[in-house]
């Protein structure tokens, strides 16, 4: 998962995603290459059909609002961002009645566990610490690492043998350095952020940049990268070194509407509203 960055940084990050999701930048470049759709539901695993739970009140989503696309404030200052509207769909597959509340984001699981809400929908990732203390959906997004490289070099896809030798810049400390050190023959060239390596990428310093796909994506469909660098290759999701990715979380006494939630994502997926709902928010896919 990439994390949440404070400052001028994020504050023009928000501003370059908000343009592209609100004011529609890159739709054209969308038109023009179809957007990667990830699918994380397996056809052939149905469990079966659970009833839908009975709530004498309305079930409470507890989100932030500071991270987009997931999950920021639209324009009107309520919560939006694909976690959010999948939240809604769901509650509308299960007639159910809910409501989004935000919360900073570092306060979301205790606000669970206290009962100030039902359902965590936010970008917090699945980890056994986490299920040791609630319940979860499966995943519905998960944090796709990726190469990003120079658009005027006719560099090759990235391979262990294609990288040997070239400088591919990585954020230091971070899953893609190690991930990088592991598996190609690349000279890491080391940055202390996303920014620093994006910057870097653009003046040409470096041809390739391998990070999270969802910062790159977001970076690719603002005006930041003027157009300079593409995504190439395809995407990496290993657990150990990516993680498992994002699911709806409960407390452990609501298992029957883990159960629904469940099952509501994945007819969402049958029916293609996911679908609808991740072009909305990724006109630049991470995958």
């Amino acid at each position: 998962m990439p994390q949440r960055q404070p400052g001028r940084w994020f504050a023009a990050r928000l501003a370059g995603c908000l343009a592209a999701l609100l004011a529609g930048a890159a739709v054209a470049a969308a038109a023009e290459d179809p957007v990667a759709i990830p699918n994380f539901w397996n056809p052939r695993a149905r469990l079966e059909r659970p009833e839908p739970p009975q709530a004498a009140r309305p079930i409470r989503f507890l989100t932030d609002d500071e991270f987009p696309p997931l999950h920021f404030a639209g324009p009107d200052g309520n919560p939006t961002g694909f976690s959010v509207e999948l939240a809604r769909a769901v509650c509308e597959k299960l007639a159910l009645t809910c409501t989004v509340q935000t919360r900073r984001f570092d306060t979301l699981l205790d606000a669970l566990a206290d009962k100030q809400g039902d359902v965590v929908a936010a970008a917090i990732p699945l980890t056994p610490g986490l299920r040791e203390r609630f319940l979860a959906t499966r995943p519905y997004f998960r944090w796709p690492a990726r190469f990003v490289a120079r658009t005027d070099r006719n560099l090759p896809p990235p391979s262990a043998e294609a990288l040997a030798g070239h400088g591919v810049g990585v954020v230091a400390g971070t899953a893609h350095e190690a991930y990088l050190k592991a598996f190609f023959r690349a000279s890491p060239r080391v940055f202390p952020d996303l920014a620093s390596a994006e910057a870097a990428l653009r003046r040409g310093e470096i041809g390739y940049l391998f990070a999270d796909g969802v910062g790159l994506a977001l970076w690719l469909g603002g005006t930041e990268a003027a157009g300079c660098c593409a995504f190439t290759g395809g995407d990496y999701l290993e657990n150990r070194y990516f993680g498992e990715g994002i699911g709806l979380v409960t407390r452990p006494e609501d298992e029957a509407l883990a159960r629904a939630l469940d099952d509501a994502l994945q007819r969402l997926w049958d029916e293609g509203k996911y679908a609808e709902l991740y072009l909305r928010f990724f006109p630049v896919s991470p995958f």
